[in-house]
């Protein structure tokens, strides 16, 4: 049986980890930049890739998915946390990105960190229904703070509608609330919309 204390030291555990601010370390280790001084000053691996290095921003983002996966995974494959435990592991993985300390807790957009998260988790459909949205929105919608947003609605959506377990809808309206307060100065803009294949076979004509 799993204890409070438990499921209490691997949150933690996955908290700190997700607070390690590698891309803006990455930044600082092969680019001797400070990657918050460009683009919306996030310190996330798009601005990485701003400060001009593709191989640093591929490392940055590879660093960043994978902070939620290990906390996640060994909470369910080695100590056999109920499903509901796991949930609050993963999420403390996305806080930690979202809310780091370390930077004043002022941290990233959290978009990577989900993503490591929702791999690690053994109920594939959470990932693959918030990839099937991102994908719709994006598709059709041209900013990308509402495509992150749409994309876990959509999910989330899913899930209550096809009967998922309760926490799995519950994760992911926690989910939804980090992503929804970490973009939401950019949600403050109404989105436009795009279909972006029609732009691309147009620009192919041209």
């Amino acid at each position: 049986m799993v204890e409070y204390y438990q499921v209490l030291v691997l949150s933690l555990a996955a908290f700190w980890l997700g607070a390690c601010p590698f891309s803006v370390w990455v930044g600082h280790k092969f680019l001797a930049e400070e990657i918050r001084d460009y683009g919306d000053g996030n310190p996330g691996a798009a601005n990485v890739f701003r400060a001009g290095g593709r191989k640093s921003y591929v490392l940055a983002m590879l660093l960043d998915i994978a902070k939620g996966v290990p906390f996640v995974y060994l909470a369910y494959s080695y100590w056999g946390f109920p499903a509901m435990a796991v949930a609050v592991v993963g999420l403390s993985a996305i806080l930690g990105h979202a809310f780091t300390p370390l930077l004043g807790f002022k941290g990233g957009k959290s978009i990577a960190v989900t993503f490591g998260v929702l791999l690690a988790l053994p109920q594939y459909e959470i990932l693959l229904s918030f990839m099937a949205f991102l994908l719709i929105a994006f598709l059709f919608i041209e900013r990308d703070a509402w495509i992150v947003i749409a994309g876990a609605v959509g999910s989330l959506a899913y899930l209550v509608i096809t009967g998922g377990n309760s926490w799995e809808s519950l994760f992911m309206l926690g989910v939804l609330v980090i992503l929804a307060i970490k973009h939401f100065n950019d949600l403050k803009t109404v989105p436009t919309r795009r279909v972006r294949v029609l732009a691309w076979l147009q620009s192919r004509r041209q």
